[in-house]
């Protein structure tokens, strides 16, 4: 917790920090990098939270050297641009992706922004540091904080980055909406994070502390005083005569006396009447943001604020067991495999930070086990075994949400059964949430399914009891293997090669069609391909770009090995594979799935192992030294990408990109495409790699829905890129995928797929909550708003509480007509006995009344369960008081070095702020 007995001043270990902000010559404390369209040049709330972020990590890199690597020298980025990539690189090794912890920043950007367009925080004063609240501000900051923390000691990391976004953005809300940049303050204010200072100095209601600007420049409008005061926003709370107003075109404040406003969000003086020091409130925001992030890490230690901000290139390690009496050899192969995991990963970059097991059977299922101790996850699945029932169905989809819901986004989950599930029922759900959370499920399931006898039974089975894995595979792009026991153990071994960094190449047609080939492209930055394939198949030939065949023979072939175990094949073509257009011809009864993915270097450099032994030997195998073969020669970072949705809002007060979580139908949507692995990419001056458009297509028909152009977003070292979805091209609501197009440096193709499809919701649900915590004993209200922007809807509307509490809500069913809004209210009763530090997910589902093919849309919400008063929880703190080494300069003030702030572009300027030296580029401001 937070100790109110630390000072600000020892927050920070004494160390060099570098700082640079990120600001292209076309880059507001507006919203999000979509602002900038609306005032180029501004530094939005994404610039500062990402590049606080960054330098954080650098920070934590240059303090805690690898093992077996050499340490990062902060010299190395004297003038350069912080890179996720290029940290990642430095200090894990070539080859080493930084997608999890790009997401995991996203995440916390997108949390920040959505603070300026939901309902229950866009105009909510004390969010923002508006109308002088400026003490219920902080206390509101405090409380997010804590919320942060303890969010993130329980294992919640999504919930903690929602939090610490909403945070971040108060935070550096107070300095552009208060006058602390006009007083000439030239550091953060030193008791904005520190529970037990009272803020000082402090206008009062019968202070005035504007006078009237007529122009959209208002720089000499703050009366001649001393005190720390804010602007009025809107007509909610009315603005007292001689205050200041917020300003700008959208603000009905402004257009009182006294006229104008003070706020410096951005470059534009018709947004921000004070531009002319929207650097400089940047500069302080940044500095701010650093110390929130540093707070945070000197909490949660290392290892926590890692997890936290997945600093790793690691994936999770997530298993859904059923513990039914006839699933002893699945259970002893997902063992295995573990192990396997944990001994191969020791030690190494790729070792798991998260391990989760949720077991089930019927009627019940888990306990959800989470842990970042690999010994205490091996210790519980140990204490796995085959025991009772033996009938189906059983609870695997009621696990699997659970899984889902505790599991880290973009993870793997794997699904060890024998039954087809009884709770079909939440199969909508599940698959809504997989693509929510971007976790690819995978299940292996040891039944034949056309089999209807041979396990205990309490129903006649249908022979297609297993299509609600089949669509949860479908939904988050993952697999139904079927096998058999005598090969689970060796199928099983897909668990590890698909923890692996791997990118998965499109296919076309992405379906087997009879008599037609699936066609394949292989880049040259691609190695280890691999293609897996499962069904009734009877042959099978792959064809190279230089016309080799290699048929379905096991062993060593002209292209690669093959394995076969029953219906599971897969060929490990020999490296380095040939670039061009690759072929696969498929004869199969049934529907056959083949899947094409590929490494770009081996980050582990291991090749593939299967592993046998039984359940009374594992538990005695020791944990082998892999010293040797866990850092690889160099190589380059994974070249993949990550993608997110947004409605653009251009007619409001904060311009940018509302996030979605998947589009709606009728709406105009923008994709921002951010790819990862350029930063490291090559050798300077080489040209980096090029991507001119993206192709959508229905799942899992593969039909082309429409190609769209992308436009590069800001420097081109950010990866970022843009494309507008016109509301022809996603008119159905339903599943599609996404490809990348591009070239490589030297004009080769590239061709990546999103791993996981998007699904088109028919309607917009919006779901939000209060914007704190939830107490014990007390009453939340969330609110609801559905719109249809495509077709009338007559929708019956869900709602489901885990855990169970009480709850009422006015709107079950809602009729909408076409860009029409229904609105609800849901009051959640949280009992006394409310487990305190524990999450409740809200799940809200829309589902059409009319029998159609429209999917149900879903929103569902975390919320944090906390004692009343978090700030006696923050002063009451249990967790260590940081003591550090002597910082080299003990004043809080900003102390300049060498040349004046006012001296050349490009010098640096170095300072201290809560202990931490900074280093900060002059030529950025």
């Amino acid at each position: 917790m937070l100790s109110a007995e630390v000072p600000l001043s020892h927050l920070g270990p004494s160390v060099l920090l570098l700082l640079q902000l990120l600001l292209p010559p076309t880059s507001a404390f507006f919203p999000n990098i979509w602002s900038l369209l609306a005032a180029p040049g501004s530094i939005t709330h994404q610039d500062l939270t990402e590049e606080a972020a960054l330098n954080v990590t650098l920070q934590l890199f240059l303090e805690q050297p690898p093992p077996n690597q050499p340490p990062l020298r902060l010299e190395d980025y004297l003038g350069r641009t912080l890179l996720a990539d290029d940290l990642f690189a430095a200090y894990f090794g070539p080859g080493f992706p930084s997608r999890r912890f790009r997401a995991a920043l996203g995440e916390v950007s997108r949390a920040n922004a959505a603070q300026d367009f939901l309902p229950t925080s866009r105009n909510d004063p004390d969010l923002h540091f508006d109308a002088e609240r400026l003490s219920q501000g902080r206390t509101r900051l405090m409380g997010a904080l804590q919320e942060t923390l303890v969010a993130a000691r329980v294992l919640d990391h999504t919930l903690a980055r929602q939090r610490l976004g909403a945070a971040l953005h108060a935070l550096q809300d107070f300095y552009s909406h208060s006058n602390w940049v006009e007083l000439g303050e030239q550091q953060p204010h030193p008791h904005l994070l520190w529970p037990r200072q009272e803020l000082w100095s402090l206008a009062e209601v019968g202070n005035p502390t504007c006078s009237n600007c007529e122009e959209l420049s208002c720089p000499g409008n703050l009366l001649g005083f001393t005190l720390l005061t804010s602007g009025y926003f809107g007509t909610h709370p009315p603005k007292p005569p001689g205050k200041c107003s917020h300003g700008g075109h959208f603000d009905q404040s402004s257009s009182q006396p006294p006229r104008g406003g003070i706020n410096k969000d951005s470059t534009s003086p018709g947004f921000s009447p004070h531009h002319m020091l929207h650097l400089q409130a940047a500069k302080l925001a940044l500095l701010a943001s650093i110390q929130a992030f540093s707070l945070l890490r000197s909490r949660l230690g290392d290892s926590g604020f890692s997890r936290m901000l997945d600093i790793t290139p690691a994936s999770s390690l997530s298993f859904v067991l059923d513990t039914t009496g006839s699933m002893g050899e699945e259970i002893n192969a997902a063992k295995i495999q573990a192990r396997h995991i944990m001994e191969q990963r020791q030690g190494s970059p790729m070792e798991p930070v998260h391990y989760i097991l949720v077991p089930f059977h019927d009627p019940e299922f888990g306990p959800v086990f989470t842990t970042s101790d690999p010994h205490s996850f091996w210790q519980r699945l140990n204490e796995i075994h085959a025991l009772g029932g033996g009938d189906e169905p059983e609870m695997c989809l009621s696990a699997l949400e659970l899984a889902l819901l505790h599991t880290p986004p973009l993870s793997d989950i794997f699904v060890f059964t024998d039954a087809s599930p009884k709770d079909a029922f939440l199969t909508n759900r599940v698959e809504s949430l997989s693509q929510e959370r971007r976790c690819r499920v995978t299940f292996l399931v040891t039944e034949d399914p056309s089999r209807v006898q041979g396990r205990a039974q309490r129903e006649v089975l249908s022979p297609v009891r297993f299509e609600p894995y089949e669509a949860v595979a479908l939904a988050s792009g993952g697999e139904v293997i079927f096998t058999k026991d005598q090969h689970i153990r060796d199928v099983a071994a897909i668990v590890g090669e698909s923890m692996a960094a791997l990118v998965t190449l499109p296919l076309e047609p992405p379906v087997i069609v009879p008599g037609k080939p699936l066609v394949f492209i292989v880049d040259g930055l691609l190695q280890k391909v691999t293609v897996r394939m499962h069904g009734e198949i009877s042959s099978f030939w792959i064809k190279n770009p230089a016309g080799i065949f290699q048929s379905q023979e096991e062993g060593m072939g002209p292209l690669g090995h093959t394995h076969r175990f029953g219906q599971f094949w897969m060929v490990t073509m020999t490296d380095p594979p040939q670039t061009g257009t690759w072929e696969i011809q498929v004869t199969a009864e049934g529907t056959p799935r083949v899947r094409v993915q590929g490494k770009e270097g081996d980050v582990l450099g291991m090749g593939r192992e299967v592993l046998s032994g039984s359940e009374n030997n594992l538990r005695h195998i020791p944990l082998r030294n892999l010293s040797d073969c866990l850092h690889p020669p160099p190589a380059q970072t994974s070249l993949d990408f990550l993608f997110h949705f947004g409605i653009p809002m251009e007619d409001g007060p904060h311009p940018g990109l509302y996030p979605l979580t998947q589009p709606v139908a009728g709406l105009q949507i923008q994709l921002l495409v951010e790819v990862t692995g350029l930063g490291s990419r090559g050798n300077p001056g080489d040209s980096p790699p090029h991507f001119s458009h993206v192709i959508l297509r229905r799942v899992p028909e593969g039909t082309k829905l429409g190609q769209v152009p992308l436009e590069p977003l800001g420097p081109p070292e950010r990866g970022l890129l843009t494309a507008s979805l016109p509301p022809t091209l996603l008119s159905t609501p339903g599943p599609f995928s996404l490809e990348l197009i591009g070239q490589d440096g030297g004009g080769q193709g590239l061709h990546r797929i999103a791993p996981q499809p998007c699904t088109v919701a028919p309607v917009l649900l919006e779901l939000s909550g209060p914007p704190g915590f939830l107490a014990p004993g007390s009453k939340a209200l969330l609110t609801l708003r559905i719109t249809s922007f495509s077709v009338p809807q007559d929708l019956d509307i869900r709602i489901s509480v885990n855990p169970s509490f009480a709850f009422t809500s006015n709107l079950s069913r809602a009729h909408l007509g076409l860009n029409e809004s229904a609105w609800g209210c849901l009051w959640l009763e949280v009992p006394d006995s409310a487990v305190l530090d524990s999450m409740v997910m809200v799940t809200v589902t829309a589902l059409g009344r009319e029998v159609s093919l429209l999917p149900p849309t879903h929103a569902f919400l975390r919320l944090l369960v906390l004692a009343q008063t978090p700030q006696d929880q923050l002063s009451a703190s249990s967790g260590p008081v940081v003591t550090t080494t002597t910082p080299v300069f003990r004043s809080s003030t900003l102390v300049t070095q060498g040349r004046a702030r006012g001296g050349k572009a490009g010098r640096p300027w170095w300072g201290t702020v809560g202990g931490v030296l900074l280093l900060l580029t002059l030529a950025s401001w």
